[in-house]
């Protein structure tokens, strides 16, 4: 399950979306809480939903309970970097060719 990148996590990577994962800090873009953010606490693949801290509501005994969020609903804020969502990042990053180096790299090349 994917989620879009922050315009400046997407200017930074050059990446548009990342699988979402716990500890990610989102911002909800649609439904009842737009505009709310926080930090994730559980990714249900089965149910393809996200749970954010903060965002729950009441059941009617009283029990309150966290409400699951779609992941093409949330925007990630902030990523928990490691190894491989660092691998993963290069991997996808657009401004590189096949050789691994950015078109800014390839445009300096030619200057002489």
């Amino acid at each position: 399950m994917s989620a879009n990148l922050s315009k400046e996590l997407q200017a930074r990577h050059g990446v548009r979306s990342m699988p979402i994962r716990k500890d990610d800090e989102v911002s909800i873009a649609r439904g009842m809480f737009k505009t709310r953010e926080g930090k994730v606490t559980a990714v249900y693949r089965k149910k393809f939903v996200v749970h954010v801290e903060r965002i729950t509501r009441e059941k009617a005994n009283g029990a309150t309970v966290q409400v699951g969020i779609p992941a093409s609903s949330l925007t990630i804020t902030k990523l928990k970097m490691d190894k491989d969502r660092k691998a993963a990042l290069e991997r996808k990053n657009r401004n590189t060719d096949k050789k691994g180096k950015t078109e800014e790299d390839a445009a300096m090349s030619n200057v002489d």
